[in-house]
C-alpha cells in the first residue's frame, strides 16, 4: 500500500486510522477501499474537527460507502458493539475504520470478533 495516510492494518481486510479528512476520502478509494467507518463524535477534537457530514460526503464522491458511529473512547455498550458488528457484517471490504487515534475503532473491532 503506498500511500501518505497513516493506515493500519488490523486483518486481511480491515486498517484502522487517525482523523481522517475529506481530503484523505478519493485516497481511499484510490486504495481500493469500499467502505469507511467513523467512530469518532463530531467536535469531540474542537471546532476544527471535520463534521461526520462532510467527510460523508467527500467518501460518496469517491464512490465510497460511509457509516457513521460515534462512540466514547473509554466505554462501548454492548449495544454499541452489536451495531459495529452488523455493520462489519454489511459493508463491502476492504473497509478502514477511524476515531481520533484508532484506538477505539480497534477495541470495537476486537470486541465485534467475540459477538
Amino acid at each position: 500500500m503506498n500511500t501518505t495516510l497513516p493506515l493500519r492494518p488490523i486483518a486481511d481486510d480491515v486498517c484502522v486510522a487517525p482523523q481522517l479528512d475529506s481530503a484523505a476520502m478519493a485516497e481511499l478509494a484510490r486504495l481500493g477501499f469500499r467502505s469507511v467507518v467513523n467512530n469518532r463524535p463530531d467536535f469531540e477534537g474542537g471546532p476544527d474537527q471535520p463534521t461526520s457530514a462532510a467527510v460523508e460526503a467527500a467518501a460518496r464522491a469517491a464512490g465510497l460507502e460511509y457509516r457513521f458511529l460515534p462512540v466514547q473512547g473509554g466505554y462501548q455498550s454492548p449495544e454499541e458493539i452489536a451495531a459495529f458488528a452488523r455493520l462489519m457484517a454489511e459493508l463491502p471490504r476492504p473497509v478502514l475504520l477511524y476515531c481520533r487515534s484508532g484506538a477505539r475503532s480497534t477495541k470495537l473491532y476486537q470486541a465485534a470478533l467475540s459477538t
